[in-house]
């Protein structure tokens, strides 16, 4: 949104054209910025977690783009599919870079990485 903003403001992209503002307003990016932070710092605290552990941050991270996206003040703006998924693969490359083994934490549930958000999403 800043990118855009600033290339309406220096002329080099018509106001017409800068339709992003309209799909993602100021609120639900901010709203998602603090679910995501907030998820990092949980995560980040996680000392050799249990599998429980491990899917209870899972679960509050993907509750809260939940209440986001069907959250009024945003006028009706959400996440279309490509940011659903783009949010399912920042969980998973988090935890990643944490050191959690995601395929054999899905493994051990009996269900594929790709699937670790499914119980609890509705976007």
């Amino acid at each position: 949104m800043a990118e855009t903003a600033r290339e309406v403001a220096a002329g080099t992209l018509a106001p017409e054209c800068a339709s992003v503002a309209d799909l993602y307003p100021e609120s639900l990016l901010r709203a998602t910025d603090a679910a995501l932070e907030a998820f990092e710092r949980e995560a980040h605290a996680l000392r050799e977690p249990s599998d429980e552990a491990v899917f209870g941050t899972v679960e509050r991270v993907v509750l809260a783009p939940n209440a986001i996206d069907g959250d009024g003040q945003h006028g009706g703006a959400g996440f279309c599919t490509e940011e659903r998924e783009q949010l399912c693969q920042y969980i998973d490359l988090t935890l990643s870079e944490l050191g959690v083994d995601v395929a054999m934490l899905a493994a051990r549930q009996s269900i594929n990485r790709l699937e670790i958000t499914d119980c609890w999403r509705d976007w």
